[in-house]
């Protein structure tokens, strides 16, 4: 597969058969400005948002006759198994910021996880459920999610092969979360790519947990 980072917590993954999936698409500008990340003009055939935030959800630009997922469930979609679990956006079960999804997608012999804006550890029952996985991403800024040291955390629980962070204080987002370095600085394993798209299969994946850090593409 193909994992393409716009930017902020979107994503477009692309299969061997050529099946794009966009998750959790933002508002080009939204509050006020603050995510300045470009437009998504693109084309899907899935797309899956995590909660209904502009910074997730906006869908209005993306083209194509997509399949939406943006409820909790097991979806299968062009061979395509979806998971989607309920969880919180904050600590306090979603009395401050709602609910929020996470994905669980297996396609091409890989199992990927995208966890939304996830703002709490993972109960036992919940990563029995998720189970084995092999590519996880992951916000990493804090204040409106987990924060470094709590996806360190998560990293370990998931035990993915590879994670890819997001979510993080760049140039283009003025946030008040942290950037991607109080993630990685005490991390061996990392790589930071100068580009917004990686290919990753089961044959290719590293032997030790890694860090992927790919460059935005708007």
């Amino acid at each position: 597969m193909k994992i393409k980072w716009y930017g902020h917590a979107a994503f477009k993954i692309t299969t061997d058969k050529g099946i794009r999936i966009i998750i959790d698409p933002y508002e080009s500008g939204a509050y006020d400005g603050a995510l300045a990340y470009g437009k998504i003009d693109e084309e899907a055939d899935i797309v899956l948002t995590s909660h209904d935030h502009a910074d997730h959800n906006y869908v209005e630009t993306i083209s194509g006759k997509y399949v939406l997922v943006n409820k909790a469930g097991e979806y299968d979609v062009r061979g395509i198994k979806i998971k989607a679990f309920p969880t919180f956006h904050d600590n306090s079960a979603g009395k401050e910021r709602g609910g929020n999804l996470i994905f669980v997608i297996g396609v091409d012999d890989l199992i990927l996880v995208h966890t939304g804006d996830i703002g709490h550890a993972l109960e036992p029952d919940l990563l029995k459920k998720i189970g084995k996985t092999d590519i996880v991403l992951l916000p990493v800024g804090g204040f409106f999610t987990i924060d470094a040291a709590e996806a360190s955390k998560m990293t370990d629980s998931l035990a993915s092969r590879v994670t890819i962070p997001m979510h993080y204080k760049t140039e283009k987002c003025a946030f008040p979360i942290a950037p991607v370095e109080a993630f990685t600085k005490n991390k061996n394993n990392v790589r930071v790519l100068d580009k917004s798209e990686i290919d990753l299969k089961k044959e290719n994946l590293p032997e030790k947990p890694e860090v992927i850090v790919l460059r935005h593409a708007l």
